[in-house]
């Protein structure tokens, strides 16, 4: 007997015809096949141990509340708030309570895109500059040829996290996309790097095709049709919102605060949809039925799958046994132990909010979980159990550990200063005025300045003159403290260079990820 997988490279192989293409179910299409059955009342076991899921894992974290939906054969099979919107409050989380998405943003953004495309003649393959023509990036070949599809496959060449920074700094929307084209690439379309402001482009170059600003476009397409009366891709109707979770920012060590710092309407479609498990349980529906709703296709079915289909490696496997996992049109998706396709993603604001959702497109099945805390892992382990209990009928290994271990870097501070005891007899600084003046940094940055204030030294960058006070460390080398969603701890400023008693340069490590970071007097 010929192995299945050996049976579909023959076909693949020797026949004209795809195999994928047999239009049969998981039984006799080898490309869907899984070892591993799935009887109906497995799931119902599992949505019923679903409260008990979260529960344990908000105890286990300390995240204050979450809500959860699952939809099942284009049903909302299950919907329920857990916990509470704010710690000090005993206002329960429900199904309706809006959360920030974070990250979540990105497949929703896809599915407005391929809205776009399905009534108009506009294509993944799309050029950015078609319609953003004074978008750049370093490269000219690739500023000429970047695609929607490079930048919501993460694959444009551009650093991972592109514009975060400046993100963090005060910068809006458009001086962030005419900056990245002062960030070093890697060789186009070569490798998988994560950026919110190239997503971001993408949307922007689709909202002009449409002469629709991005937040009406989505509500257009996407929300108003599906019913998603509590879904807006602006912050202020987050905070607006009368049923709203408050997101709260973990210190690293145990300890939850309230926390309304995270405005990301500079990326908003990468970052900036907020919305409830039942609203998302409607586009998970929405997804799952291949964009139809109601017999209507709101999402042509090959356009969706086309954002569905791996474009990328987002994860290489790390040994010969290992699986991979790859990412779609700001979609991830993935082989899993049972050999089935599951597509998801993660959505995590340091700030404040950690979301996952699933899907299993074999069951039609599909779970959201959103949490108002910082990312730990309770949201990834939530599905992840779920999963399991689906697929195989007992949750197999302690996921709550297991994701907490991986998020566990996000509060670790990559300063040179971190974990270091200040010195007790750190070398003598030179006067205030050898330091103060202007600093010209590279076109991405600006110019930072550095003035004397109350005795002390405060460093002010562009472009709303924040101020970042500075802490003598030892000799030219200084501390502070960075603000946003990427600053953790304290952070070095070193002085060097000039003549005696005036230094020439001034380098802030949290803002030296690609070099950009030394400013020059």
């Amino acid at each position: 007997m010929i192995p299945v997988a050996a049976a579909a490279l023959v076909l693949s192989s020797c026949s004209s015809s795809d195999p994928q293409d047999s239009g049969g179910n998981g039984a006799d299409n080898p490309s869907e096949w899984s070892a591993v059955a799935i009887p109906g009342s497995q799931i119902d076991d599992a949505i019923e141990q679903l409260p008990s899921l979260v529960e344990t894992a908000l105890d286990r974290t300390g995240v204050p509340g979450a809500s959860v939906a699952v939809v099942r054969d284009g049903e909302t099979v299950f919907s329920q708030g857990f916990g509470v919107k704010e710690l000090g409050s005993d206002e329960a989380v429900d199904a309706d309570t809006v959360f920030q998405l974070a990250s979540l943003s990105k497949p929703i953004g896809a599915s407005v895109i391929g809205s776009v495309i399905t009534q108009t003649d506009l294509t993944w393959s799309t050029k950015i500059n078609d319609y953003l023509p004074d978008f750049a990036l370093a490269d000219p070949y690739a500023t000429k040829n970047v695609q929607l599809a490079d930048m919501y496959s993460h694959r444009s060449g551009l650093p991972p996290q592109a514009g975060d920074l400046l993100e963090d700094l005060g910068y809006n929307r458009g001086q962030i996309l005419e900056r990245l084209r002062y960030l070093p690439l890697t060789p186009f379309r070569t490798e998988y790097a994560y950026t919110n402001f190239g997503i971001t482009a993408a949307a922007e170059a689709v909202a002009k095709s449409q002469g629709t600003p991005w937040d009406v476009l989505s509500k257009e397409l996407i929300y108003s049709p599906l019913g998603m009366d509590s879904t807006s891709s602006t912050f202020t109707d987050f905070v607006a919102a009368p049923n709203r979770a408050t997101p709260h920012r973990f210190d690293g060590e145990g300890e939850f605060t309230p926390n309304m710092e995270r405005d990301p309407q500079a990326q908003t479609p990468a970052g900036g949809v907020s919305s409830s498990a039942n609203d998302m349980a409607k586009w998970l529906t929405m997804e799952l039925d291949q964009g139809e709703v109601d017999g209507t296709a709101m999402i042509d079915p090959k356009v969706l799958l086309d954002a569905w289909t791996p474009h990328m490696t987002s994860a290489p496997a790390r040994t010969p046994a290992s699986r991979s996992s790859s990412y779609g049109y700001g979609m991830g998706t993935s082989v899993d132990g049972t050999g089935r396709v599951r597509l998801g993603h993660s959505g995590a604001f340091v700030l404040g909010a950690g979301t996952r959702f699933d899907m299993l497109p074999s069951e039609n099945l599909g779970i959201v979980v959103l949490t108002n805390a910082s990312p730990l892992g309770a949201a990834e382990a939530i599905t992840a159990q779920f999963l399991d209990l689906v697929e195989t009928g007992s949750v197999q290994r302690d996921w709550i550990e297991g994701f907490g271990g991986q998020f566990a870097g996000f509060y670790l501070n990559p300063s040179q200063l971190a974990e270091e005891p200040k010195p007790t007899n750190p070398s003598p600084a030179l006067p205030n005025s050898a330091y103060t003046g202007a600093f010209k940094g590279s076109p991405y940055f600006g110019t930072a300045r550095v003035i004397s204030k109350d005795g002390g030294l405060v460093l002010v960058l562009e472009p709303n003159a924040e101020e970042f006070p500075l802490t003598h460390w030892d000799g030219n080398t200084f501390s502070m403290r960075a603000r946003g969603e990427s600053a953790i701890g304290i952070s070095a400023v070193t002085f060097t260079g000039g003549s005696p008693g005036r230094v020439a340069e001034v380098t802030v490590e949290s803002l030296n990820t690609n070099g950009l970071g030394t400013f020059k007097r």
